[in-house]
């Protein structure tokens, strides 16, 4: 039975090409993994601290930036701490010198130096020439020396959990507190070249009313961008002979640099109204949030039907084995994979037909919501025949309950997911409810999924299987099969709702089948790329923007008369590409 139990469980744990995907959940293949060349050490971590950089720039303090509305007086705030901040690079820089055992490496960290003291004497200057003067007097603010302090602290060797050293003596030992001390600095150089090239993608070369536009030109040009590629490679070069455990100790200076940035901006004072996060500026007490999601693969790494078929796989019976009079009921393991490989390709094929034959007229030439919820009323009549098909083949019949919630608590949910719901759930401030609307043939296996995170708040609707003792029967029984089924459970919900306050509605999905939730409600989230979701939008005039755009000129709207506020059947979605978004968008850091 233990033997059986580990297989059960590390069905949610693989990532095995052999995921059978797509039948009846409107997706039609598994996801796909790409393979990154990460690089040297800088640039590993930079990945693995990216999701931490959305908190940054969905801030209401770059929000405001990038739209050419942040209030002067903000701007003077925070610049102003430039001063204490380039001090402490100036003295770490000449700390990890000291500590580097090559002349090369010495030289080299002497440039990073250099340039850090000619901007610490231009810095006066180059504020005047970005439209600003600095205060009087500089006062460091709690964050500051927060992040001062922890750079110091590195450069002299003193990390936490570590032994506090005494006289620093071999080469070796002086070459890792220098590793220590630009992994200290790298993210605060690499984080201004990527928020400001994401606002100088969102600027006109020639928009010279926009007020921080010399700013951006700043800090997204090709200097600055070299310093933070210099300090990565000289990174790399220094840690060449360090142990596994030092190199742990690099990282984690890494992340927490970087969690001291994301505090400092987070704590900056923004006095204006702004757009984000979306749970504070809506006042709890006259606006009641209903948060829509999708599951398949937008909460999941993998489809749910793929998870059911190797349920049913593995534990059916082989083909030569001796089964009970109970088990002769089912198909041998080898016919299932055959059966489910089968379904999963007509399923594909006809799912494709499918949107092909709904973009064949003319594409509209405005957002036509009418005629796209006619065009899928295609899709609804080609999943009803896909799930009849899968019901018939009885592929679904002898799965036990208990092996569904078993893969279902170990189901490897998208990262961020997990977290951004139990923040949502937990916050006793916030007035809201957080809904499931799903195609998975399993509602048992979304709730074990959640479970697992103390999140049985979160209201679940889906189809089920049908049982019977706990073992299922094959059938399904069918309460979400369609675009037109979810938006009629959309509907019915906030319709139920007995709150007295407003309503507002965010939709969170990345399908065909969430189109029109999508569209309906207040905010439409398309997580993830699905082409065909892309292309039957494109046809019928919905426009996709990523959501940081649409953030920002939100808030220009917002400024300049607007009330940015947000409306269903707008014809605009919002994409993005990670959990991390979502939650700063809507929670905030």
């Amino acid at each position: 039975m233990r033997d059986r139990s580990e297989a059960i469980a590390a069905i949610a744990d693989t990532t095995s090409s052999s995921m059978v995907g797509g039948v009846g959940v409107g997706v039609g293949v598994g996801p796909v993994v790409a393979v990154v060349d990460e690089g040297g050490l800088g640039k590993r971590f930079w990945i693995k601290v990216r999701n931490e950089t959305a908190a940054i720039l969905y801030s209401p303090f770059f929000v405001s930036l990038a739209s050419g509305h942040l209030l002067p007086e903000t701007f003077h705030h925070c610049i102003s701490q430039d001063v204490h901040f380039l001090r402490a690079f100036a003295q770490a820089y000449e700390m990890a010198e000291n500590c580097a055992d090559d002349d090369e490496d010495k030289s080299a960290i002497r440039c990073l130096r250099k340039r850090v003291l000619e901007k610490l004497k231009a810095h006066p200057t180059l504020v005047q020439e970005w439209g600003f003067e600095l205060p009087d007097e500089s006062i460091p603010i709690s964050a500051t020396v927060k992040f001062t302090d922890f750079l110091l602290a590195a450069a002299s060797g003193r990390i936490e959990g570590e032994k506090v050293p005494g006289k620093i003596a071999t080469p070796f030992e002086r070459t890792k507190i220098a590793a220590y001390t630009l992994a200290a600095l790298g993210p605060c150089m690499r984080l201004y070249v990527y928020i400001s090239s994401e606002i100088q993608a969102l600027l006109k070369p020639d928009d010279s009313n926009h007020l921080y536009k010399k700013w951006v030109d700043s800090y997204s040009s090709q200097n600055f961008e070299a310093s933070a590629l210099q300090i990565e490679e000289m990174l790399d070069k220094l840690s060449i002979s360090l142990t596994g455990e030092e190199l742990e100790v690099i990282e984690k200076l890494y992340h927490q640099a970087m969690k001291l940035e994301v505090d400092f901006f987070s704590t900056l004072p923004v006095s204006q109204k702004t757009v984000v996060p979306l749970a504070r500026v809506h006042d709890p007490a006259e606006h009641h949030f209903t948060i829509f999601c999708d599951f398949d693969l937008t909460c999941t790494a993998f489809d749910s039907s793929a998870i059911l078929a190797e349920i049913a796989i593995i534990t059916a019976p082989k083909a030569d084995s001796d089964v009970s009079e109970t088990q002769l009921a089912r198909m041998s393991s080898a016919d299932l994979r055959n059966s489910w490989g089968a379904l999963s390709a007509q399923y594909t094929e006809e799912f494709e037909q499918c949107v092909d034959s709904m973009t064949d007229s003319k594409r509209a030439e405005k957002f036509d919501y009418e005629g796209l919820h006619k065009a899928l009323e295609q899709v609804a009549e080609f999943e009803k025949r896909a799930n009849t098909r899968v019901i018939e083949s009885g592929v679904l019949k002898g799965l036990n309950l208990e092996d569904v919630k078993r893969a279902g608590q170990r189901l490897i949910l998208q990262d961020g997911c997990k977290s951004f719901f139990q923040k949502i759930v937990k916050n006793d401030t916030l007035n809201t409810d957080v809904h499931v609307l799903s195609y998975c043939w399993c509602g048992d296996l979304i709730r074990s999924a959640f479970s697992s995170g103390d999140l049985d708040e979160l209201k679940v609707h889906s189809n089920e299987l049908t049982y019977e003792e706990s073992v299922t029967t094959g059938g399904i029984d069918k309460k979400v099969e369609s675009p037109m089924e979810k938006l009629q459970g959309f509907n019915e919900i906030l319709n139920n709702c007995n709150s007295e306050g407003k309503q507002l509605t965010v939709y969170i999905g990345g399908a065909v089948g969430d189109l029109l939730c999508l569209l309906q409600a207040d905010v439409g989230i398309v997580f993830g790329s699905s082409s065909s979701l892309r292309k039957l939008g494109d046809h019928f005039g919905v426009s996709f923007v990523p959501l940081f755009s649409g953030l920002v000129k939100k808030q220009r709207e917002l400024v300049e008369g607007g009330s940015g506020n947000w409306k269903g059947l707008s014809g605009t979605l919002y994409t993005v590409s990670s959990w991390a978004e979502i939650h700063a968008f809507i929670l905030g850091s």
